[in-house]
Formats: C-alpha cells, structure tokens, sequence
C-alpha cells in the first residue's frame, strides 16, 4: 500500500476541494515559502556582493600577507627575505614597500598623507587601477621626482597632472643650528583611484627609490608586499613564511588588518539570514494549517484507506509527502525568482548609487554555492518538519470513528 502513498498525496493536493478556502491556503503556504526563499537569496547576494567588492578593492591596495620587523627600523637585508619567502608554497609574489607619514602641500592647502614608494612595474599586475589611472600617466622610470596622488588627496590639496606640490617627512635634518625641516619638491605625474576612499584620500604613491632617498633609509624598506594564490589560506602560508624567516620578523595577515570590518559584515550577513528565516517559518505555519484542514476533510478517505489495509505509516506518509511537496514546490519557485532577481539587477544595473560616494555604480549581487545550498535546506528542512504533526494526527484517525459518523 505504502507504494500509493505519492500517487494519493499528488491527488490531495491538485484535486477540487468541497472547501475552496483550503486551495486558498495551500496556495499562500507555496507562496509564503516561494517570498521567503526569495528574499533570503537576494539579501545574502546583496551582503555577500557587498563584501567581495570591498574585499577586492582592500586587497586591491594593501597586501595579503606584510613582513615586517619587529624593531621598527626597517627590514635591511630585504633582498634575501624576499627570495626565502618567494620560495614558500603558495606564494605569488613579494615586492618591497617603504612609507612614512609626511606633510604635503599643494596650490590649496597642506594636509598629511601616506607616502609609499612601491615597485610599480610589480604592483600593476595585481591592481587595474594602477594600470588604468584617473588621470595621467605613471611616473617614468629614473625620474625620482615624479609622484602618483590619490584622487581625494589631490582635491584636497587643490592639485592637478603637472603641478609642484612639496614634501615635508617627519625626520628632520640637523644642522649647526639644529633640526631644519627637510622639504622635496615633486611634479604630480598622474591621480589613482583605487575605489576605496580611505586609500584614495590618504596615500601619495612613489616608486620604491624615490620613497627611500626621501625617507632616507638607504637600502631599507618598510615591509615586503606578498600576494598569496589563496587568501583565505593566509595564516597557514604565513606559519610556513615564519619558520624560514629569522625571529625578528613579523608576519600580519590581511584578516588581521581588517578583522573588524569583515567580522561586522559576517555579523550583518547572520543576522539577516535569521531574520528572513523567520518568513519561512510563518510560511510553515501555514502549511501545518493547510494539512490539519485537510486531515479534517478527509477522515473519511482516511478511514476507508485504513480499512482496506493502509497502515499508520502509510497514512503519515501520504500527509507528509503532501507537505513535502508544498515545500519543494515554494523552495524551488522562490529559488527561480531569487535567481532571475539577480541576474536582471547585475545585468540591467537596476539598482544604481552615487559612484562618488560608494565607489561603485550599481549594487552588484553576488550568491555563492554554498549559500544557496543552506538556504535551499534550511526552508526544505523546516518544511518537512512542519509536516510531522499534522502527518501524525492523521496517522491516529480512528477508522470505526471515521466511517461511523458518515
């Protein structure tokens, strides 16, 4: 018997019902899963879009692993270094960084920047917007008084391509007379917009030379640069960088430097899923409703079945495969227009913000694999679980009772 238990569900749940508010309810229940699945994929497509596109633009800029010492002073022999930790698996390349804070003035104003001399032709193949500049060109080689601004930077400072603007470093220069500030001129060569505003309004770029003769730290630099092949395996590359590394050296990781964001946005990303569940479950509610009224209508096909030799077990399952059905039947519509949601909001850009303030032109949604599977199995598993006591109650109708009354 237990073989017709789909055949018979499928029945109950396309026939016409002699109370026509039960269709009705069956057909919210669908709905109410179908809206919740869908807005449970495109929140977390939003945050999760959200997050990638910040994530690219901060790795964009700062490394996925930085070396530096533990002194403070700079890394001397930074050449061996590089090649030691180059040769680690997983490693993709480690290019030196020098920086200090300075004092800049331009045709407006003074303000205070990171200066950063980096090896350019090495950082363009990681990062499109040194490649594709705001304005301008990148400085060219052997000329050390040529410089990149930010683009906030430069609006700030009221200085275009071409301008002289002066660079003041913390470290002065003694004298006989005592400490004299020491002041460089440079020409702007071009602006980058890196697309992350607190990049693009704090940091000057130099090549590496021009950041070291002004700094001067003679053959030294700051830190060393590494881009690994996988980012989220960085703690484990940078063990295995620190075993071969001397004990002086310090390894911090780009989860490190910015654990608080990303930890705000995995909060944000939780708390949304749980909230959105929550519409699920009021859909569930209903299909506990939808299959307790339709136990009530069919005690008497319930009592004839068992007559004719259905089990309990046949019976719960007749009732359970009708709720299971409504649940996969919600799930899956809602997963079809969660989807066509999003890729008509990449496609056609629909959602549009002001590119000046949020770096980005549209709201990009972006849902990973695993996302959509705990998605589909959190509402499919709260659907079944739905079922089990409607499922039971008619598992316990009395056949005598049931064909008695009738």
């Amino acid at each position: 018997m237990s073989h017709y238990s789909l055949f018979i569900a499928r029945r109950y749940l396309t026939a016409r019902r002699k109370q026509a508010f039960i269709s009705v309810i069956t057909f919210i229940s669908m709905l109410g899963i179908a809206i919740g699945v869908m807005a449970l994929i495109i929140a977390i497509a939003l945050i999760t879009g959200f997050q990638q596109d910040v994530q690219d633009k901060i790795l964009g800029t700062t490394s996925h692993l930085m070396i530096s010492d533990l002194m403070g002073e700079g890394i001397a022999d930074h050449r061996t270094i590089m090649d030691k930790a180059g040769r680690v698996p997983g490693v993709v390349s480690v290019s030196p960084v020098a920086y200090s804070t300075v004092l800049i003035t331009g045709p407006a104003q003074t303000s205070g920047v990171l200066f950063k001399g980096i090896d350019i032709e090495a950082e363009m193949s990681d990062a499109p917007w040194l490649r594709h500049l705001y304005m301008g060109r990148l400085p060219e080689s052997g000329t050390p008084e040529e410089i990149l601004l930010g683009r906030e930077v430069a609006f700030r400072l009221g200085a275009g391509v071409g301008d002289i603007v002066t660079v003041m470093p913390a470290r002065s220069r003694i004298s006989p007379i005592g400490p004299i500030p020491k002041l460089k001129r440079y020409r702007v060569s071009g602006l980058f917009n890196a697309g992350l505003y607190e990049f693009d309004a704090s940091t000057v770029l130099a090549s590496l030379e021009t950041a070291q003769s002004l700094l001067e730290l003679d053959d030294r630099v700051s830190y060393l640069h590494v881009r690994i092949d996988d980012i989220f395996r960085a703690d484990r590359i940078g063990e295995a960088i620190r075993e071969v590394l001397p004990p002086t050296i310090y390894i911090t990781t780009w989860m490190e430097l910015n654990r608080s964001l990303f930890s705000a946005l995995k909060l944000e990303k939780t708390i949304l899923f749980l909230t959105i569940t929550l519409i699920v479950i009021v859909a569930a509610l209903n299909i506990i409703a939808t299959l307790i009224l339709m136990v009530m209508e069919k005690t008497r096909d319930i009592g004839i079945l068992m007559a004719m030799g259905a089990t309990a077990a046949d019976i719960r399952k007749i009732f359970f495969l009708q709720g299971a059905m409504i649940g996969t039947l919600g799930t899956t519509a809602g997963v079809l227009l969660g989807l066509a949601w999003c890729w008509a909001a990449n496609t056609f850009e629909l959602i549009r913000i002001p590119v000046d303030i949020y770096q980005i032109s549209f709201v990009p949604f972006k849902l990973r694999g695993p996302d959509l599977a705990l998605i589909v199995g959190v509402t499919l598993g709260i659907s079944l679980l739905s079922t089990l006591f409607p499922a039971g109650r008619a598992s316990r109708v009395d056949p005598v009772t049931a064909l008695k009354y009738e």
